[in-house]
């Protein structure tokens, strides 16, 4: 047994047990930390595939913003644990049953070539480090379809925004082009006023 192949188990092990506690654990302040050291595990494992993109990727984006936001949010609600847990067992066969499929399919796959095959170099592929194969292949032979993967989720954000944003009847709004617009005898209104020294003298009087 090799060392690259410890590190696999190691890592993979550590993977299983951060799972299983994400699901099982109490608070869900616990869980969510239980979920990062589950994508910290799984980079470590697409750095032992040499995909190294995919656990850059990984981190920065499901570790240093998904999760840390996630965690904001848990901190900041108060949620009731309780509520949150009266269904686990209830659902928890069907649960079960779907990670069993999903494992029997991995392993489908993996033992017809072994984990070792996504390593090998595909015929056609750029040599070189991961990244660089990646980015000559998305700048060249993709560049139309990331263009237009790009658009369409443009559409998508301005569409999201669209649809959730609603106007409050009880909020106020400024309109620059009626400020403009506004004459001095529209916001001016001159009231004559007695001054002190008719006020007196009617007083006198």
């Amino acid at each position: 047994m090799d060392t690259k192949t410890v590190l696999f188990l190691i890592f993979a092990g550590f993977l299983l047990l951060a799972a299983l506690r994400v699901i099982t654990a109490r608070n869900p302040v616990h869980a969510v930390l239980f979920l990062v050291l589950s994508f910290f595990s799984a980079a470590c494992l697409w750095m032992l595939l040499q995909a190294e993109f995919l656990a850059i990727a990984l981190v920065l984006v499901y570790v240093g913003a998904v999760m840390v936001l996630f965690l904001f949010v848990v901190m900041m609600l108060d949620i009731n644990i309780d509520r949150l847990r009266e269904g686990f067992w209830r659902h928890f066969p069907l649960a079960a049953a779907v990670g069993v499929a999903i494992a029997l399919q991995l392993w489908l796959v993996l033992s017809h070539g072994g984990w070792q095959f996504l390593t090998q170099p595909r015929p056609g592929m750029p040599k070189g480090p991961n990244i660089e194969a990646l980015g000559v292949l998305t700048f060249t032979d993709y560049v139309y379809p990331l263009q237009i993967a790009g658009v369409i989720l443009l559409v998508a954000i301005v569409a999201a925004i669209a649809l959730t944003l609603r106007r409050r009847k009880d909020s106020k709004y400024q309109k620059p082009a009626d400020q403009i617009r506004v004459k001095r005898a529209e916001r001016v209104r001159m009231v004559p006023m007695p001054s002190d020294r008719d006020a007196r003298q009617s007083g006198k009087s």
